[in-house]
């Protein structure tokens, strides 16, 4: 098998389903999944966050995950099931993976950038975000946004009653 060699973008763009976004400077290439962002109006050194979704809509949900891009396969389904039994989807709301190296773990600029008025963090514990203390399946509201602590999917997949936790909670929450 030949190696391909293009920088054609239609003609990579016709051979993979991911987005290839090359960084001249550092000549870094960065492949991504179809269906993630990278917003560069930050400028600098290049994208401010790498997320999926629609930040423009205020509602975020922050994961940590170190060995999937956003989640894994079986969390995935499931979300996807929990935003569609609201009418929410991966199209009207943001997703950000505090695993990857390349986005911040610093609560002011995540609120900078994706200004969210709604806010979930899957598994992500708050105190590592320099929050205070929420217990899980609860929520505390700031001037400006308010957060939703729960566990993982993960978490939820092998405890029942966390999962159900959750889901009466998180109705409340999304909806109000």
């Amino acid at each position: 098998m030949s190696h391909l060699k293009t920088d054609n973008p239609v003609a990579l763009q016709a051979l993979m389903s991911e987005a290839l976004f090359i960084s001249k400077e550092k000549e870094i290439t960065v492949a991504l999944r179809s269906g993630d962002v990278v917003d560069e109006s930050k400028g600098g050194e290049g994208a401010e966050f790498i997320y999926q979704g629609d930040k423009s809509t205020g509602v975020l949900f922050i994961l940590r995950y170190p060995d999937y891009p956003y989640f894994s396969p079986q969390a995935e389904e499931a979300f996807l099931k929990t935003l569609g039994a609201l009418n929410l989807s991966f199209e009207n709301v943001a997703v950000v993976n505090l695993a990857n190296p390349h986005n911040s773990n610093d609560f002011k600029r995540i609120m900078q950038f994706f200004e969210p008025t709604k806010i979930t963090l899957l598994g992500v514990e708050p105190v590592s975000l320099k929050l205070p203390e929420i217990a899980h399946n609860a929520y505390m509201k700031g001037r400006i946004a308010t957060v939703f602590n729960t566990f993982s999917f993960e978490e939820m997949f092998a405890d029942v009653q966390k999962k159900r936790l959750f889901w009466n909670e998180f109705k409340t929450f999304i909806v109000s």
